[in-house]
Formats: C-alpha cells, structure tokens, sequence
C-alpha cells in the first residue's frame, strides 16, 4: 500500500495547530518546499492548514484557549490574517501563488455549496495556485462546526478527488499506548475498527483534535478509498518520504467498499436531522440485501426533518446502521410506519416514493 503512495497525483496535506504555533514561519516555509517539490513532478498538493486560532490568541495576549464561543472567533478573526500571510511568504520564494478557502459544515453539507467549493478548488489547481483551507472559525457555531481540521481534511479528501491524505502532527502516529509511556508505534492498520479503537482522543490544548480525530478522519477518507498517513510534521521533507512509500508514521489502508462521492457526502458531510428505528427484518434487508427501507421496517421516529433531510438509520438495539435522505418528513413516516407501500397514498392522500429512504439515497455505515 505504501507502493500506491507514489502514484498519487494530487494529495490533501493536513498541518496541526500545535506544529504551526511552534513555528509560525519555519514551519510553513518548509511545508511550502516540499510542496514545490512535487509540482515539479506533477503531483497537485492541497493544504488544510489549523492555526488561525492559535496565531490570534499569541496576538490578543490570551494565555489559553478560550471556551467561550464568542472569544474563539474573536481570536480567529485576528489569527487568520496572520495564517495567511505566513503562508504567503512561504510560497513567494517558490513564485507559487495561495488561494485561501474558508468553509463551515453547510458548505459542505449543501450540495450545491459543496459542488461550488469543488469547482472553486479546482479552477485554483488549474491557475497554478496553492489551495489553503481552513474551518471558518469565525462565522462558525456549535451547530455547523467540523470540530476540528481532522475531519475537515478527510471531507475534503472526497471535496478534491484525492489520492491520498496526510495529517502531520506532533507524534510519530498511532501507538498501542501512550508514547510518552514507551508504547511502540503501529506502522499499518488494515482494520480501524478492529485495530484502532484504543486511541486516544486528547487535545494538546492547542488545537482541538486528537489521536482519536485522525483515526475517525481515516476511516472517513478510507470509505472514499483514500489512504490517509498520520506523520510527524517536524521531521525534514516528510511529505515527500512519506510519498516515496518510507516507513514514517501509520498508514491507515482503505476499505474495499467505496463509496461514490455523492453517497460519501450522504454518509459524512450531512448531519442527520433525526433518526428511525427499523425492525430486524428491514435491518436484514438493507445490510444484508442492499435494498430501500420500507415503511414496513420502521418502528420508531425520532426528530423534526422535512422530506430529502438526512437522517440516522437505527436497529432495535439503538445502533446505527447506516444514513439516508428521506423521502419522507418525519411526520409523515410517523403516520404510514409499519405500513405497506401500497398503503401511503390512502394515508397521506399522496405517494412521492413507495420507500422511505431510497437505496440510492442510503449508506451502509
């Protein structure tokens, strides 16, 4: 797998909080060569870059980061300026100019703002420009936000059609325990769910993620099969090591069942406005059979959502199976669960679909 590494043609480079606020100009000079570097051969780097931030609590005098929502957009307000032109400066040497691109979770969650991000970017790659991304961390709320550029990064892995992703942070990737306790690095991990569990979700304090947001960023860039590498940032032209297929960090290889990028976007940048719980005999039906789910299987409703909202799919047992956009509003759903098809037209007085969620429009999580 790490062979595959050196074929990718355009990869999405993760760069952390803690790494830039280190060194707010070394570290993006040296990430902005190595990004050169690979233009020269033909490989198109995208940068997802945390730190605004951080950059604007150093200018505003704050001592930590700040809980309150308001003040972290204050600081990021300040701090994103100051990324930027670090990243300007990184690049001018090069004569590589940056395009910066700010996103909240309903950019990527509408389709049509999601399409526009795409072309966005890619009109950037084409002009020969250097696109930076960030969370916009200043307009963003508790309800839209990503959490951190982990997950941003993986969506953005589908948003570019990337080959690869990788995060560099300040460790060596993921350990069987706590590195700073002797536990010994994973090179590999086939099976994130099987392998990967016990990772650590910890901040730095600096940023928000954590161990445990790179694993989950994996497994959302593996569904679109895209291997992610989870590297340390200090180390000297470790973009270019980890695409020549050394073995630095943990690579996380991707499952075999990928998804298309329109049922990607259903399974990962959609927020589920509500959920149903479905019987054992649709739950065979749609993990077992692929098939839709029929207002036969449902048994519970939970949440306000309107016909083509995303919802939660749910067993008896209150796990979740997968995600869909429904045909139906919750109300709706409410009235003909437990019926048949050939019911809902009786009940409602109308039929959009005889599903409540479509195949088409449903993910197996």
């Amino acid at each position: 797998m790490r062979e595959r590494l050196a074929r990718a043609r355009r990869v999405v480079v993760k760069i952390g909080s803690r790494l830039l606020s280190e060194d707010p100009s070394g570290r993006p000079a040296a990430l902005a060569g190595e990004v050169a570097a690979l233009r020269a051969r033909g490989v198109a780097a995208v940068v997802v870059s945390s730190g605004a931030i951080a950059l604007g609590r150093q200018a505003l005098g704050m001592t930590a980061r700040p809980r309150e929502l308001p003040r972290l957009q204050a600081a990021a307000a300040v701090g994103q300026g100051r990324l930027m032109q670090a990243w300007e400066r990184a690049f001018a040497p090069h004569g590589i100019p940056v395009g910066q691109i700010l996103l909240t979770h309903e950019d990527v969650s509408a389709r049509g703002r999601f399409l526009a991000a795409r072309h966005a970017i890619a009109a950037l790659l084409e002009l020969g420009a250097v696109p930076i991304i960030n969370e916009n961390d200043t307009v963003a709320t508790d309800e839209i936000k990503f959490g951190d550029n982990d997950g941003l990064a993986a969506l953005v892995t589908n948003l570019v059609a990337a080959e690869a992703l990788i995060i560099l942070t300040d460790v060596n990737g993921l350990h069987d325990a706590d590195p700073r306790a002797g536990g010994v690095r994973i090179p590999i991990v086939q099976d994130i769910d099987r392998e990967a569990t016990a990772a650590g979700g910890s901040s730095s304090g600096v940023g928000t993620g954590g161990m445990a947001s790179k694993v989950q960023a994996a497994k959302i860039a593996g569904r679109s099969g895209v291997p992610t590498v989870v590297a340390e940032g200090r180390r000297a032209d470790v973009v270019q090591a980890v695409l020549a297929g050394e073995d630095l960090g943990t690579i996380f290889i991707p499952t075999d069942e990928r998804l298309a990028s329109r049922k990607h976007w259903i399974a990962y940048a959609l927020r589920p406005a509500g959920s149903v719980v479905v019987d054992a005999g649709a739950r065979m039906a749609l993990v077992d059979r692929q098939k839709s789910l029929l207002p036969s299987g449902v048994r519970q409703v939970t949440g306000r959502f309107d016909a083509g909202e995303a919802v939660s799919i749910l067993d008896e047992g209150g796990r979740e199976l997968g995600r869909g956009l429904a045909a139906y509003s919750a109300d709706e759903i409410e009235r003909i669960r437990g019926k048949r098809s050939a019911d809902i037209e009786g009940i409602l007085g109308y039929k959009n679909l005889d599903e409540v969620i479509h195949r088409d429009d449903l993910v197996i999580l």
